[in-house]
């Protein structure tokens, strides 16, 4: 019989059926629309969550990177400091707003953006008008010195958090550092709404604004008026009952997702191959997916081996100014990104995995490993 899948990541509906119950009401309600309890509900309790003070529940979290960017001014031609190691959403919400991104490094301390290397690029373009750094796979970047740097510079910083829901920076949650912070709801992170994002914010007015601007920025008039270009961003009540359910298992998704992480740093220590992800000090993360970098081992072969037992792994993200839709842009760094890349895996971090199943990804790591 063959082995049944192992998947990197997949949606974890609560046991008890919390995220049936906010939808139900939503049904029994008639409220199926981009408005109403659930979606007030979700972004008043995100917000609680993580100890800010605003939040606009979203489609996705690249719509709340779009409109971070517009709520922080962003248009044609203004200079974006992007962190380059990421996934494609990061950036592309620049491209949108006719900006220009310029691409950072990251450092193998936190594998996100590398201060020193984030000043060299406000130096080269001191008018720049955001920065946008992210928070990768769960961990947190080093935020003391890019706030400091951003502060002295008089440039905005937006945090990519949606993959770090749940991370503390110095006890204090990623994505509520910078003037605005997203999260992103989609069917492979921490808590899902199989679709959805969120922006954060302790700017009341900006937070309105977006929410204003993500329902058609319709002005407040009887007839169909708009002053402004707005979008059709805001997220389903029946998305956002879902979102509170989960909310509710957030705690359990992380402490299972630290678990798993834990596991492989233990059972695979003497495979002197492999490296595992940097942890700190100041940092708690969430280890969103538990990733590692290998020695002499091409990381093409490691995932093929694992996909032969029906166990999904994937490369780490491979940098934007690798792209080939972004490469004509700036690049301010020393390739750590690249490095990164070239020898890295993400392995299976599903919260659903047994201690026999997580025992079936290390044996064939192993096995691989030793057949080398």
């Amino acid at each position: 019989m063959e082995n049944k899948r192992i998947l990197l990541a997949s949606p974890h509906m609560s046991d008890k059926g919390f995220e049936q119950e906010f939808v139900k009401e939503a049904f029994d309600t008639n409220w199926i629309a981009p408005l109403g309890a659930n979606v007030n509900g979700f972004e008043q309790e995100l917000a609680d969550y993580v100890h800010t003070g605003y939040a606009a529940a979203l489609v996705s979290g690249t719509s709340a990177i779009h409109m971070a960017l517009n709520a922080a001014g962003v248009g044609s031609g203004d200079i974006v400091i992007c962190q380059s190691l990421t996934f494609s959403a990061t950036a592309n919400p620049i491209i949108y707003q006719g900006a220009i991104p310029v691409f950072v490094d990251s450092d193998f301390d936190t594998w996100n953006m590398n201060p020193s290397e984030l000043r060299k690029a406000l130096e080269k373009y001191p008018n720049a008008k955001a920065v946008i750094v992210v928070h990768l796979y769960g961990l947190s970047a080093e935020l003391d010195g890019i706030l400091a740097i951003c502060q002295e510079f008089g440039v905005t910083l937006i945090e990519d958090a949606a993959e770090s829901l749940g991370t503390t920076y110095k006890d204090q949650y990623t994505g509520t550092f910078g003037k605005y912070g997203i999260y992103s709801f989609n069917g492979n992170k921490i808590i899902t709404t199989s679709g959805g994002g969120m922006l954060v914010s302790e700017d009341v007015e900006r937070i309105q604004k977006v929410r204003f601007w993500s329902t058609q920025a319709r002005d407040k008039v009887r007839h169909y008026q708009h002053s402004e270009i707005g979008y059709n961003y805001r997220m389903s009540n029946i998305v956002a009952g879902i979102g509170r359910g989960q909310l509710k298992v957030l705690d359990d998704r992380i402490a299972k997702k630290r678990y798993i992480h834990d596991f492989y740093k233990q059972k695979l220590k003497e495979v002197t191959q492999i490296h595992h992800m940097p942890e700190n000090e100041h940092s708690h993360p969430n280890f969103w997916l538990s990733a590692i970098t290998l020695d002499g081992i091409a990381p093409n072969y490691l995932m093929d081996e694992l996909e032969k037992e029906n166990i999904e792994s994937r490369p780490i993200w491979k940098p934007m100014h690798l792209q080939p839709v972004f490469e004509k842009y700036d690049f301010i760094g020393s390739n750590v990104g690249q490095m990164l890349f070239e020898t890295g895996v993400c392995l299976p971090s599903d919260t659903k995995m047994t201690d026999e199943d997580l025992e079936r990804v290390v044996t064939t790591i192993k096995r691989a490993i030793s057949n080398v």
